[in-house]
């Protein structure tokens, strides 16, 4: 899909519009906070959350939690991968595997980093699963990382259990796990004297929708895994 500057002008004023009919004097929901709402304020549609708190909310899947760093996250990735490693015969661990293949398979065509703009969030995820597959990532690490963020809320005495939260933390994970297109040229210098080097990298946004549409496809691929094997009988210790 092109980019179209016309088309982007008429959604800001139609989204304009709908935010002034729709305007208020509501605060944000979120305890403590005293902006206003996007709404209240003139600045969009959201009549729940200030333009922080929303943008927030987008990035890591709360209004006021932040994301896990890698640091607490990283245990239970092993852990996880561990697990999936020594029991390669279990019948859900196959069924999960399959599940973030078929995710590979039926991506389609690899959209590098630097081409997703235009891409609606559904497009954008399958460019995310299309990526992992075109770097042979081994369909255990987007699984690895699904339980150990059910692992992590398991053990944070303070978590946020929401499914969305869930789903955009795994989905940071695996957009981090192929986390960008790289691209390097080297052109002769017109006076002979070696060459010029020229490099892009490019990293994908990781916020938005599709970041819920790719938390919510790894969660499908391992929900039975989850709820079949691991939760019934012992987690992956640490």
């Amino acid at each position: 899909m092109s980019f179209d500057p016309e088309r982007r002008q008429r959604r800001k004023q139609e989204v304009a519009e709908r935010a002034s009919a729709a305007r208020t004097t509501r605060h944000c929901g979120v305890l403590g906070c005293k902006n206003l709402t996007r709404a209240g304020a003139g600045q969009g549609l959201n009549n729940r959350y200030c333009k922080q708190h929303e943008e927030h909310h987008q990035r890591h899947g709360s209004p006021h939690r932040g994301s896990y760093g890698a640091d607490l996250l990283n245990p239970y990735r092993r852990a996880a991968f561990d697990w999936l490693t020594a029991n390669p015969e279990n019948f859900w661990v196959k069924k999960a595997i399959a599940g973030v293949e078929g995710l590979y398979h039926n991506a389609g065509r690899v959209v590098e980093a630097y081409s997703l703009r235009g891409l609606k969030p559904e497009e954008r995820a399958r460019a995310a699963w299309a990526r992992l597959r075109k770097a042979k990532i081994d369909p255990r690490l987007p699984l690895a990382a699904w339980i150990a963020v059910e692992m992590i809320i398991r053990d944070d005495p303070q978590a946020v259990g929401t499914t969305e939260y869930k789903r955009v933390q795994a989905a940071k994970i695996i957009h981090r796990i192929v986390s960008g297109s790289h691209r390097r040229w080297e052109v002769p210098r017109s006076d002979g004297g070696g060459v010029i080097v020229t490099e892009l990298h490019k990293f994908p946004m990781s916020r938005g929708r599709v970041l819920r549409h790719v938390g919510e496809q790894i969660e499908r691929a391992a929900e039975l895994l989850v709820w079949s094997t691991i939760y019934p009988r012992s987690w992956p210790s640490r």
